[in-house]
This record gives C-alpha cells, structure tokens and sequence, in this order.
C-alpha cells in the first residue's frame, strides 16, 4: 500500500471525537485541597510564594472548604501554624490546638466534608524539625509517641483521617496502633509512604513557617535517586496499616507513581506539591506558558501514571475548569 490504512489523526479531527477516546479523565472528586489554618479572627492572609492561597483563621477556613465542596472537591488536608513554638511541639497535641480547633469547626458545619489532618511536627517546633531532638538529632523511636499523641487528639476532634508526613520509621504502626487501642478504628490513615527530600517544598515551608532552624531533613526523607526504595517503604506502611499510601512530590515522581501503582492493590495519592504549582503561576505571570492548560496537563499527567488522589493547591482552580469543560 502506498498510504497506511490506519490514520491516527482521524480520531482528533475535533474535540467531540477526542472526548469520546480520551483515556484518562479528571472530575473534581479526585482532588484534595490544602489549606493552613492560623489563630484569630477574619484572617485571610495571601502566601506571597503561593499566589491564590492563604492563611485562614477557623472561620475564614470554614468558608473556604464550604466554596470547595460546593465545586465537587470531596476532602480538605489542614495544615496549622501554632502561635508558639517549642522542643517537642507541644501545641501540635494540645486539644485546643489550631488544627483540633479547625477540624470541630469543619465537621460542625460542613458533616459530609471529608477532613484530613497532616500529622508532623514540624509546623510545631522551634527547631523545625520534623521530630523530637536528641543530642543534636531525631530521634525516631522518641518521635512515635508524640506523633500518635498528636493524631489521638486529631481524632477526638473528629477527624475523617489522619496523614503523617515526618516519615519516621514505625510511624504508622505506632499511630494506627494508638487510634485503635482508644477505640478511634474508623480513623483512616494516609500515610506519606514515599516522601522525597526534594527542593520542591521551598513555597511550603514559607506557608507553614516550617523550615529547618539547622541542617536538613535528607536523614529521614528520601533520596531523590531512589526508586526500588520507594516500594520498600509502601510495602512496610501497609503492613503496617494504612488505607492509602502517597507518593510526593508528584511531578518529578511520575515514575515512581507508575511504580507504586502497578505493584500494589491500594489506593495510591501523589502531592502535587507548593514549588510544582508556584513555578506554573510564576511562569503565567510572566507570560511564558499559558497557565490553567499547563495545569491541567500537569494534573492529567499525574492521573495518567496512576494515582487515584491528587492533593494540589490547583484544587479549585481546576474545579472551576473542568466545570465548564464538561
């Protein structure tokens, strides 16, 4: 034959025909939406590195989640920022917290809103570490306790789920543990399971006042490099009892997704994370990409290597977009 019989390009002629053989599609029930919650009162204070998000005190958090919901996005993830810090974090467990304080609001007024809680200490103590410090390092065994005091006191809030993010070993089993011994067994738990030591979490730590006061955070996150790593520790968060294991950040990780995807049977959640969505905004400000396309090919991106749950500041920008796309 002097052609091929088979012409790819007839199924992209328009949009009507590419709708219909698209492979993978985004609904706004597949995103969790991240928000930092401060003490006071009429607080909505913009991220200067995070543009379009903020820091809300309870009551200007509860309407932001209310104006999610409404545009279909199922579950928040919250972040606190304390109004004192110390050594061990101690607000990060105190019952009259900003995170306990923000999930009593939420499920008062919003019941059917699914509330996740970030479980770390980091945002908490005055060293910025993700753990209890010991002779000038973490101290993992030390941390597991603090950690599963604070998602006790999450739960006693009223929690949906609880996600720990400090990658401490035995974390999950000590918390999911705690949660069931004082009869909290409904609590699901999402647990960071493959968590890089990336330079894309710089924004994050301006919003959640989270930067290390010394060294790094690379003795407990993981290599970059690292792959078969990466299935390690998801095959030990299951086993040791969580529901839904993330792979973050997600971008530069696609692989590593596909990876998790394919080897196990679980939901998987990938963290399309704060130096991901700054550099798209920075990006369209100054005009060189054309920025809701470059997000939703990003967002698609991720959906295609086979994540389930998109955690993104994109949440309800995208929302809004596929709202009259559909």
């Amino acid at each position: 034959m002097a052609f091929p019989r088979h012409r790819p390009r007839r199924l992209r002629v328009n949009e009507s025909i590419r709708s219909l053989v698209r492979e993978t599609g985004l609904v706004p029930q597949d995103f969790i939406y991240p928000l930092f919650v401060v003490h006071g009162k009429r607080v909505r204070r913009e991220i200067a590195s995070m543009p379009g998000n903020f820091h809300l005190s309870v009551d200007e958090l509860v309407k932001e989640a209310e104006g999610a919901y409404n545009q279909g996005i199922p579950a928040v993830l919250l972040f606190g920022l304390p109004k004192k810090k110390d050594r061990e974090g101690s607000e990060s467990f105190k019952k009259a917290g900003i995170v306990q304080q923000a999930v009593r609001a939420l499920k008062k007024e919003l019941p059917d809103l699914y509330v996740i809680t970030d479980v770390c200490l980091c945002e908490y103590t005055d060293h910025g570490h993700c753990g209890k410090i010991v002779d000038g390092r973490v101290d993992n065994d030390q941390t597991l306790k603090l950690l599963a005091r604070q998602a006790l006191t999450h739960a006693e809030a009223g929690v949906d789920m609880v996600a720990p993010s400090d990658m401490m070993d035995g974390r999950v089993a000590a918390i999911r543990q705690a949660l069931d011994d004082e009869g909290f067994s409904r609590v699901a738990l999402m647990s960071y399971a493959a968590k890089y030591g990336s330079a894309f979490y710089g924004p994050f730590r301006e919003a959640a006042d989270s930067a290390p006061a010394f060294g790094d955070r690379r003795s407990y996150q993981m290599d970059p490099a690292n792959a078969r790593e990466a299935l390690r520790e998801v095959a030990m968060d299951i086993e040791e009892g969580a529901d839904i294991v993330m792979v973050k950040p997600a971008m530069a990780y696609l692989d590593v997704v596909r990876l998790v995807r394919e080897r196990f049977d679980v939901p998987v959640a990938a963290y399309n994370v704060s130096g991901e969505f700054s550099m798209v905004k920075a990006a369209e400000r100054l005009g060189w990409i054309e920025g809701r396309r470059v997000m939703m090919e990003i967002l698609t991106s991720i959906k295609r290597a086979g994540a389930d749950i998109i955690i993104t500041y994109h949440a309800r920008e995208a929302a809004e977009y596929l709202k009259h796309k559909l």
